[in-house]
């Protein structure tokens, strides 16, 4: 709900009956009012539903799999100079994975006990400032050169991250790395960077 001067808020109405289970739904729910003095004890909000976590084993595997496996389907994208489909590889997998492991890295550093705000957006206060332009970097996907250095730069960070979680955590990094990213290095030899998405 936006207001005139501006101010907006998110508003939900519910049926009276779901009061109760509508506060454990999400934890930051703040109470603004109670009229009628239905809620006996108004929770506090507190974003602990959100804090970093610690992956286990597993965790890892997984994003590390969904990382590295996806990223075939970006280089079918720019060898096929199908540019949305390999950005929308890009954006909805890869960089989430990215960022993922990242967040895992700061918790690591700076322990698991907070949140990094919605979309990562408090990120930039916990990582060095190389890493962060880096990053930044990644979002240039404009051309297919762009998404070329775009795709590298995200895959080089994701090994360098991914393989200092797995050396503090003392996890096994996996093996289907080095394989995935010969095959990029092959396709991107065999079909070019040249820009042609015009």
């Amino acid at each position: 709900m936006l207001f005139t001067d501006d101010v907006k808020i998110d508003l939900t109405l519910l049926p009276l009956e779901l009061i109760d289970e509508y506060f454990t739904w999400d934890k930051l729910v703040k109470l603004l009012l109670d009229k009628d003095n239905r809620i006996v004890k108004p929770p506090i909000p507190t974003d602990i539903d959100y804090h970093l976590q610690k992956p286990t084993q597993r965790m890892f595997d997984d994003c590390c799999n969904e990382f590295w496996n996806t990223t075939t389907y970006v280089v079918k994208g720019l060898c096929r100079k199908e540019i949305l489909f390999a950005i929308d590889h890009m954006n909805d997998i890869v960089r989430k994975e990215l960022l993922r492991m990242i967040s895992w890295l700061i918790g690591i550093k700076q322990g698991f006990h907070f949140s990094l705000g919605k979309n990562y957006k408090f990120m930039k206060q916990y990582v060095p400032e190389e890493l962060w332009e880096r990053l930044m970097s990644t979002y240039n996907m404009d051309s297919y050169p762009h998404m070329w250095e775009s795709f590298e730069q995200c895959m080089a960070l994701f090994r360098e991250v991914s393989s200092e979680v797995a050396c503090q955590l003392d996890y096994q990094y996996p093996l289907y790395d080095e394989k995935i990213s010969n095959y990029v290095i092959r396709q991107k030899k065999k079909y070019g960077i040249e820009d042609d998405n015009k």
